[in-house]
């Protein structure tokens, strides 16, 4: 999506929460939307170094998580990790380096995902469960760490 019209949409949604769509909340879904998987809070203060104070980057997050506009990922370390949501972002999976903590995202070719919605559904029904969306996380070790 053109950082134009995911701007536009993004604004939609906090206005309809009569919620203002700051320059800090902007500069932070940007970079989110130019990021290549999660990102922590502080790789995201690194990122929008002084426009953004960290005071102001930990409540633009939280009225962002609020409105449905970013999620959050939770590391097995109790790390945060911020993207945008799938709304804005679309369906998507990540593989976690355990070794680095690189979260990147992932696009599976439609008959893998075809299959996971499948995997998904079995699994929930031995519990009686109807899902809704499912997350995949596969977790190792990236090419630099090996």
């Amino acid at each position: 999506m053109a950082i134009q019209n995911l701007d536009l949409e993004v604004q939609t949604r906090l206005r309809e929460r009569d919620i203002r769509y700051t320059s800090g909340r902007r500069a932070v879904v940007n970079v989110l939307a130019n990021s290549d998987g999660p990102k922590s809070a502080a790789e995201l203060a690194e990122e929008l170094g002084p426009r953004v104070p960290v005071s102001s980057l930990y409540r633009s997050l939280a009225v962002l998580e609020d409105a449905g506009v970013v999620a959050p990922h939770f590391a097995a370390k109790g790390l945060t990790r911020y993207e945008l949501a799938e709304w804005l972002a679309g369906h998507h999976h990540h593989v976690v380096c355990a070794e680095c903590g690189t979260v990147e995202d992932i696009q599976i070719p439609s008959e893998y995902e075809d299959q996971v919605r499948a995997i998904v559904s079995d699994i929930a029904s031995l519990v009686s469960f109807e899902p809704s969306n499912h997350m995949l996380e596969i977790e190792g070790r990236c090419s630099r760490c090996r």
